[in-house]
C-alpha cells in the first residue's frame, strides 16, 4: 500500500509538472505572437489615421522637426531658470499629477490580478468535523469523526486564449493610464507656462504704465510751473492731468491680474497661495523662446503625443475584452486535483495509510446562459466603436492643435512686425508734437494723442510678443512635448 502511495504521488507530480509545463510555453508563445499581431493592427490603424488627416506640415529633411530630446524638455527653450523651478516642483507636487500616478499604480494591480489567473491555484484544506446521527435515522446513534488535511488545487488551461485576452486587455489599460498620466504632465507644464508668460506680461506692462505715468506727471509739474508764471492757460494743465490719471486708472487693473497669476502658477505647483511672491513679486523680463525650427513637422511626429497613445491603449484594450467575451461561447479545460491526509482517528492522520489523492480534468461547455453571452459580446463591440471614434477624433484635435499652433505663431510674428514699426512712428510723432507745442504751433491735445498712441502701442507689442513665446509653448504642447517617450524605464511592470 505505501508502494502505491509513493508511485501515485510520483506520477501525479509528473503529470502536474508536464501540464504546467507545456500551458506555461503556449502561453508564452501565444502572448508574443498576440502581441506582435497586435502592435502591427495599430501601426496599420496609425498609418491610415496619419494619411487621412495628418496631411499637413511635412519636414523637409533640411529643417528637421524638433528633437525628441528638445520636445522632453522644451521648457529650457526658453532659457529662464524660474520658469524651470516651477515646472518641476509642479511635476512633483501637483495633486491632479498625483491622482493619475495613482490610477497607474492600480492598473498595474489590476494586471497583477489578470495574470494571477492563468496560474494554478492551491488552497490548504484542512478540517475536524464530529458528527451524530439522530436517534430516528437509519444509523440511529451512530458517530464519527473525520480528520482531515490536505491541498485542493485548480487550473484553467487556457486553450482558446480567453485568458491572455484578460492579460492583454489589461495591459493595454495599464499603458492606456500610463499614457493618460504623461498627457497630464504634458497639460499641466505647459499651463505652468502659460501661466508664467501671462504673469511676466502683466508686469512688464505695469512697468511701461508706470514709466508712462513719471514721465505724464514730470509733464503735469512742467505746465504747473508754466500756469503759475501766466505763461500757459488752465486748459493744457488739465488736459495733461485727466491723460494721467486715465494712464493710473489701469494700474489696479494690472495688479489684480498679477495676483491672480501667483495665485494660479502656486495652485499649478501644489504649494499654498502666496507662497511664491518671494520669487516672481519682483518684476522679470520676458522668456524669448531660443532658435528652434517649428515648420518642418512630419505628421508622425504627432503620435508621441501620449493622449493619441491614451487613446490607441484603450482601443486596443477594448479589442482584447471583447474577443475574450466571444470566446466565452467555447468550452473551458479545468484540471481538478486534491491531495492530502484524511483519517476516521485523530491519532491515525500520518500514518501511512491515510495518504489519499484525487485528479481528474473538467470540461465546461455553455448550454443555456438566456442570451446573457452574445448581450456581452454586443456590449463590448458597441464599446470597442465607441473608443475607435474616440480614437480618430483625438487624432483630428491634435491635428487640429498643431495647425491652429503654427498659424497663429506666424500670424503673431507678423503682428509684433507692425507694433514695431508703429511704436517707432509714435515716439517720432510724440517728439514732433512736443517741439510743435513748445514753439506754440500746435495745441497740446496733439502731445496728449501721441503719448496716448504710444502708451496703447507699447502695452499691444508687449502683449504681443507674451503671445507669441504662448504660441510657442502652445506648439510644443501640441506635438506632446514635455514627456520622456513611453517605452522606457518608468513602464517598468507592463
Amino acid at each position: 500500500m505505501g508502494f502505491g502511495n509513493r508511485t501515485g504521488r510520483i506520477l501525479l507530480a509528473l503529470l502536474l509538472a508536464a501540464l504546467f509545463l507545456t500551458a506555461s510555453s503556449s502561453a508564452v508563445c501565444a502572448d508574443e505572437n498576440g502581441a506582435v499581431s497586435a502592435d502591427l493592427e495599430l501601426d496599420a490603424a496609425w498609418t491610415e489615421l496619419a494619411r487621412r488627416y495628418a496631411n499637413t506640415y511635412a519636414s523637409d529633411g533640411i529643417n528637421a522637426a524638433p528633437s525628441a530630446e528638445t520636445l522632453g524638455e522644451w521648457w529650457n527653450v526658453l532659457g529662464d531658470d524660474r520658469l524651470t523651478r516651477l515646472i518641476l516642483t509642479s511635476l512633483h507636487n501637483n495633486r491632479d499629477l498625483r491622482a493619475a500616478a495613482a490610477r497607474v499604480t492600480e492598473a498595474r494591480a489590476a494586471l497583477g490580478i489578470s495574470r494571477s489567473a492563468r496560474l494554478p491555484w492551491l488552497d490548504s484544506v484542512d478540517s475536524w468535523t464530529r458528527s451524530e446521527s439522530s436517534e430516528n435515522s437509519a444509523n440511529r446513534g451512530a458517530q464519527m469523526e473525520i480528520t482531515r488535511l490536505g491541498i485542493d488545487a485548480s487550473w484553467e488551461i487556457d486553450i482558446f486564449g480567453g485568458l491572455k485576452e484578460k492579460d492583454r486587455a489589461a495591459a493595454a489599460t495599464l499603458e492606456s493610464e500610463h499614457a493618460a498620466m504623461h498627457a497630464a504632465w504634458v497639460a499641466l507644464s505647459s499651463e505652468v507656462a502659460l501661466n508664467y508668460l501671462s504673469l511676466r506680461t502683466l508686469q512688464e506692462r505695469l512697468e511701461i504704465v508706470r514709466k508712462n505715468l513719471a514721465l505724464q506727471e514730470e509733464t503735469i509739474d512742467m505746465l504747473r510751473s508754466l500756469h503759475d508764471a501766466g505763461l500757459r492757460d488752465a486748459l493744457a494743465l488739465n488736459q495733461a492731468r485727466y491723460a494721467a490719471e486715465q494712464t493710473r486708472a489701469g494700474i489696479p487693473t494690472l495688479q489684480a491680474g498679477i495676483e491672480a497669476a501667483m495665485n494660479g502658477l502656486a495652485i499649478l505647483a501644489g504649494v499654498l497661495p502666496g507662497s511664491l511672491e518671494d520669487i516672481l513679486a519682483a518684476p522679470g523680463s520676458l522668456p524669448e523662446p531660443s532658435a528652434v525650427n517649428l515648420v518642418g513637422i512630419p505628421a508622425d511626429s504627432l503620435r508621441q503625443r501620449p493622449d493619441i497613445r491614451a487613446a490607441e491603449r484603450a482601443l486596443a484594450a477594448q479589442v482584447s475584452r471583447k474577443k475574450s467575451a466571444e470566446l466565452d461561447l467555447l468550452p473551458k479545460f479545468t484540471l481538478m486535483g486534491s491531495i492530502g491526509l484524511e483519517s476516521l482517528s485523530a491519532g491515525n492522520i500520518f500514518s501511512g495509510d491515510s495518504f489519499g489523492f484525487s485528479f481528474g480534468p473538467r470540461i465546461t461547455l455553455p448550454i443555456f446562459h438566456g442570451e446573457s453571452i452574445r448581450r456581452n459580446i454586443q456590449v463590448q463591440a458597441a464599446r470597442e466603436e465607441q473608443l475607435l471614434a474616440s480614437y480618430e477624433g483625438t487624432v483630428l484635435a491634435a491635428v487640429a492643435e498643431v495647425r491652429d499652433a503654427l498659424a497663429a505663431n506666424a500670424q503673431e510674428l507678423e503682428r509684433g512686425k507692425s507694433l514695431a514699426s508703429g511704436i517707432e512712428a509714435a515716439r517720432d510723432a510724440l517728439a514732433v508734437a512736443s517741439d510743435r507745442y513748445r514753439s506754440g504751433l500746435s495745441d497740446f491735445s496733439n502731445v496728449i494723442g501721441a503719448q496716448q498712441a504710444l502708451l496703447s502701442l507699447e502695452d499691444q507689442y508687449t502683449i504681443s510678443r507674451g503671445q507669441m513665446t504662448s504660441n510657442v509653448v502652445r506648439l510644443f504642447k501640441a506635438l506632446g512635448g514635455g514627456w520622456a517617450p513611453l517605452y522606457s524605464s518608468d513602464e517598468e511592470g507592463l
